[in-house]
């Protein structure tokens, strides 16, 4: 008796005290989500949604308000990260993942209207299955915001809070089959198919030779004498082949000018070798040429870490070879990252707008590079919050905007405008480096904060009748789910291979790209034992997230 009064007092206080609730349900949820049975874990949104269902069953509720500033902050920081990429889709090979996206969206979207009809569920549910099925909170975020703003009219008999619970509770239940169902057929699909994926990349990676070395790790800058005479017997074009690795900086100093040997040309007996490299480079490679040398100033004082964006149009389709980073502007590229993703350093891989590239190198070299792809982003912590305010508020009043034709009114929405403000903001950012500036640790607090709080809601919203829904129509919700998830995989990947002709390693990559699903991208990396999938995953992205969005308001109205 003692423990259940505890419990009701419990309750009370936390009803009291909503702030307390609120961030209660986000640490719960991250806790559950980190869980890790096997190689499987929920993540966050998973662990948030069931912390929100346990609390909602007792009868918590998270105030709209709440609920929609969450929903602002996660749709425009998806649109405004994908702005740079969304723009240029024609002018890349990236019309392939654009395709792809759209047959997996448009094929979860027929399915899921179809079961819906066929299977006489209730208004609204088809947007929970659809978001459910295919695992995109950027779909349920934007049902539940059509209909709770107004764009979308509940039928009659129906109140918007009936039908948002309706989208909740259909998501809760096909979620969790979402998440793990597409996990197991991404591991399974390429056995079954007879596809090795390890096998696939490793050649994928080999159709480049010059690849080797390009990923560099503990970097540093040390100064070498050359006191091996066997090393200056070696013409400069086999130095260059044989003992450089491609990635690098190395300048020879002699008699205090840093001078270029030419293919011809030799080195000397007391020459100095700069160099900018790993530590590997250094004890397998530059240490076979003589003795290091400790500099009179701190060579780590003479270079910097930077992230260049790429910007400028003459850049974007050229790969890193053709830039010849190293040789022409005296840095060295650490790593490139697409989407917030790391990509294979390959040097045939093609810069497109918006990549992220880390340098290291003398402060004067980093600029000059920044000239030449676009703008060089320092340690700088500060977000443009005028641009980010106005930018949100722009995209709300745009989804207020909407035309009569007869008794429809049609417009984006909230999460049209939102999306759209995004995108736009996003690519200027790109274009006009000048403004909109939103560091990457900003974005991903802002999205993830948003995605979460928004989540939150729908947990405790749907907790108050899922176990009744889920008795009602839970088994046949199921199944309609497990077609939702299944069905889009293997159309998706068919229509990759035999259509758009993408490579099996890419095309797994661009699958989990396509349905948004980052623990699904760690899955097939692991299994091609490679970062290659990655290059698919950021493929179809960008293009997933604004195109299911999209597809959330739409499917109401079926």
């Amino acid at each position: 008796m003692d423990e259940i009064t505890g419990f009701t007092r419990l309750l009370a206080t936390l009803h009291a005290q909503p702030v307390l609730t609120l961030f209660l349900i986000l640490g719960i949820g991250y806790l559950i989500g980190n869980v890790r049975i096997g190689s499987f874990s929920l993540g966050p949104v998973a662990g948030v949604l069931f912390a929100g269902l346990f609390l909602g069953h007792f009868d918590f509720r998270m105030s709209a308000g709440a609920q929609a500033v969450g929903f602002s902050l996660f749709i425009f920081s998806v649109g405004y990260q994908a702005g740079p990429r969304f723009f240029d889709v024609l002018r890349t090979d990236g019309l392939k993942y654009f395709l792809l996206a759209l047959v997996i969206a448009t094929t979860g979207f027929v399915l899921a209207v179809i079961g819906a009809q066929l299977l006489s569920l209730a208004p609204g549910t088809s947007a929970g299955l659809l978001s459910g099925g295919l695992t995109s909170s950027p779909t349920l975020a934007a049902a539940q915001e059509a209909i709770r703003s107004g764009q979308f009219a509940p039928p009659q008999g129906m109140t918007a809070d009936d039908m948002i619970g309706n989208v909740a509770t259909a998501y809760a239940i096909t979620y969790i089959f979402g998440l793990a169902g597409l996990i197991a057929i991404i591991k399974l699909l390429p056995q079954a198919l007879g596809i090795d994926l390890e096998k696939e990349a490793k050649a994928l990676e080999a159709a480049d030779e010059s690849a080797k070395g390009l990923q560099p790790a503990n970097v540093s800058a040390r100064i070498y004498r050359v006191t091996n005479e066997a090393m200056t017997k070696v013409p400069g074009k086999q130095l260059q082949t044989d003992y450089w690795d491609g990635a690098s900086v190395v300048k020879v100093r002699r008699n205090g000018e840093v001078i270029q040997p030419g293919p011809d040309g030799f080195l000397q007996l007391g020459d100095e070798l700069l160099v900018l490299g790993t530590v590997d480079y250094f004890t397998q490679t530059v240490s076979r040429m003589g003795e290091e040398v400790t500099p009179e100033v701190s060579t780590a004082q003479a270079t910097e870490t930077a992230q260049v964006v790429v910007i400028n149009k003459g850049v974007i389709g050229k790969s890193v070879q053709e830039l010849d980073i190293a040789r022409r502007f005296g840095v060295l590229l650490a790593n490139v990252t697409r989407l917030h993703i790391p990509i294979p350093l390959t040097a045939d891989v093609t810069l497109q707008k918006g990549d992220v590239l880390s340098v290291v190198g003398p402060q004067e070299h980093v600029d000059l590079l920044g000239e030449e792809l676009g703008h060089v982003e320092r340690d700088v912590a500060e977000t443009d919050m005028v641009t980010f305010a106005f930018g949100i508020a722009a995209g709300v009043v745009i989804g207020l905007l909407a035309v009569k034709v007869g008794q429809l009114s049609i417009g984006l929405g909230s999460a049209g405008g939102l999306l759209a403000s995004g995108l736009v903001i996003g690519y200027l950012r790109s274009v006009y480096p000048v403004f909109g500036r939103m560091p990457a640790a900003a974005r991903w607090i802002l999205m993830e904060f948003g995605l979460l709080l928004f989540m939150a809601g729908v947990g405790l919203r749907a907790g108050g009748d899922i176990i009744e829904t889920f008795l009602a129509a839970g088994p046949v919700l199921a199944a309609a789910g497990i077609v939702v998830t299944t069905t889009p995989i293997l159309v998706g990947y068919f229509f990759g291979r035999k259509v758009l002709n993408i490579h099996p390693v890419l095309l797994f990559g661009g699958i989990t790209g396509s349905m948004t699903s980052g623990a699904s991208l760690s899955v097939v990396t692991k299994a091609a034992n490679s970062p290659m999938p990655s290059l698919g995953y950021t493929g179809a992205y960008a293009f997933a997230n604004v195109l299911l969005t999209i597809a959330g308001s739409v499917i109401l109205y079926f």
